[in-house]
């Protein structure tokens, strides 16, 4: 059954990559916030850290957005048609597959990790072990900076998205549901910001919600 909706969700961003790019790509440019969390993350990862990831990149403006706040910066994704706009529009940074359930990468590689939206297509029970591959793959003091929609742990189905005839589902999450289950996974949330959405022409009118976190320093033993 997750395997099925993981092709089913590779298959609808696949279709809709090159109208995404085109929607997306500068949205940052109308999102004040955002660009003032992403400044943050970038200034609490010194640029000697190493690797930052983006996860979910989709066409990368966000991966683009922190490096020219120069971190070593590098993006992925499950859909190769979104691959395929971000390498085109941000040249100089690499852009691979990965599943963000077991990603192709080994334990303490990365200083930190941006994931906009990037659990929205997920199923609430996959949610823990994505935060536990996060924080596998950061390194010690590593940071995550994690973005979605809030709602009641509902599923919201979109049809035929931007007239390109697809299907969309994606789920909005409680605050509290993401921040249990960043705790247990290990993570140390640093702080919690939520807003209500842009205008109608910017962005879906969601509530948002921001989680800073960090993987601890040294590892938490028990007494």
């Amino acid at each position: 059954m997750i395997q099925s909706k993981t092709r089913d969700v590779q298959v609808t961003y696949n279709r809709i990559a090159e109208e995404y790019a085109r929607r997306i790509y500068d949205e940052l440019r109308h999102k004040p916030l955002d660009r003032q969390l992403l400044d943050r993350f970038a200034a609490n990862v010194p640029d000697s850290a190493g690797v930052v990831c983006e996860l979910g990149c989709g066409p990368g403006h966000v991966a683009r957005y922190l490096q020219g706040r120069r971190l070593q910066v590098r993006g992925m994704d499950m859909s190769e048609e979104m691959l395929t706009h971000a390498r085109q529009l941000n040249p100089g940074i690499t852009f691979e597959p990965g599943d963000m359930r077991a990603l192709p990468v080994k334990d303490n590689s990365w200083a930190g990790v941006v994931a906009f939206y990037a659990i929205v297509n997920l199923q609430s029970g996959e949610i823990p072990q994505v935060f536990r591959e996060m924080i596998r793959v950061l390194i010690p003091g590593g940071q995550l900076l994690l973005s979605f929609h809030v709602g009641e742990d509902t599923l919201h189905v979109e049809d035929n998205v931007w007239g390109c005839g697809v299907t969309l589902e994606t789920t909005f999450f409680r605050v509290s549901t993401i921040s249990d289950f960043l705790r247990e996974a290990g993570f140390i949330i640093g702080e919690i910001i939520e807003r209500e959405p842009y205008a109608p022409e910017v962005e879906y009118q969601s509530r948002r919600a921001y989680i800073f976190a960090q993987k601890p320093r040294t590892k938490i033993t028990s007494a």
